[in-house]
């Protein structure tokens, strides 16, 4: 059975979090014109789906369901 690393979950979590946090901002930004709420908006998302993103990623790590063995 192949298992993932948690240093490989930890990683592509924060990969994803510059990505989706970028996103974020510049959304926010977009929408509200100014770049203050738009950092701030993307600071509080940062912190929230962070832990949401690496939970998800370890519970996804027990279901067999998709994994093989090469």
């Amino acid at each position: 059975m192949l298992k993932e690393k948690r240093s490989r979950s930890l990683l592509k979590t924060l990969t994803w979090r510059v990505l989706a946090s970028l996103d974020t901002f510049l959304i926010s930004w977009f929408v509200s014109g100014e770049i203050s709420i738009g950092a701030t908006i993307a600071t509080i998302e940062i912190i929230t789906k962070l832990v949401i993103y690496y939970l998800h990623e370890r519970a996804w790590d027990k279901i067999k369901w998709g994994k093989y063995d090469k």
